[in-house]
């Protein structure tokens, strides 16, 4: 019996990409995905949701790529712009668990610290959740084991009644070895109509 919803927030709740910012600041799609793979890479952008300040990780891309000072200042100097907004029909299926009061509503999100409050100034409804773990707060990120034990502990979650909801099949996959069960995110209407009919049968 699952009483217990844990949601990741990034391209589930909250619809977040670098491209709403850098397909303005390049001239073609290719040197805009150029740019996201080899300079301001994903494995670059997540050592800031683990802790890293976006001082530091700016300073390190300028010097080894001078050549994109301006857009490597940009991601984190328009980082607000890169957030879309919030993904209607998630939110709608978050409201209707809250409304029900049959769960407990957790999140657990790769996030840096420095810009998860523009994020809850935004978006009321974070408010919503009973806690949230943030990874740039606890200097960790999924898909380590130890930010799920974590989550767990702090919020006293048992795995056999708890529902982890992700986009991202390797965090899926460790707290599907944790003993959680999961619904992978992929296609919104389809993957919110599967958690909706797991969680309350319609």
């Amino acid at each position: 019996m699952i009483n217990t919803v844990v949601f990741d927030l990034g391209a589930v709740l909250v619809d977040w990409n670098p491209r709403y910012v850098f397909k303005h600041l390049f001239v073609t799609e290719d040197a805009t995905e150029h740019f996201l793979a080899k300079v301001c890479t994903s494995e670059w952008n997540e050592l800031q949701d683990a802790g890293r300040s976006f001082q530091e990780a700016t300073n390190i891309l300028t010097e080894q790529f001078p050549e994109y000072r301006s857009e490597i200042a940009a991601y984190y100097g328009r980082w607000e712009e890169m957030l879309k907004g919030p993904i209607p029909e998630t939110v709608v299926l978050l409201a209707e668990l809250k409304a029900s009061n049959s769960f407990k509503l957790f999140a657990l999100t790769n996030w840096s610290a420095e810009s998860f409050p523009v994020a809850k100034e935004k978006y009321n409804f974070l408010s919503w959740f009973d806690g949230i773990v943030v990874s740039g707060e606890e200097k960790m990120k999924k898909p380590d084991p130890a930010i799920f034990y974590l989550l767990l502990e702090r919020y006293s979650i048992d795995v056999k009644s708890c529902l982890f909801i992700d986009d991202n099949l390797l965090n899926i996959e460790t707290a599907s070895q944790l003993g959680i069960q999961c619904v992978h995110f992929e296609e919104t209407n389809f993957s919110v109509s599967k958690i909706r009919h797991l969680l309350m049968g319609n």
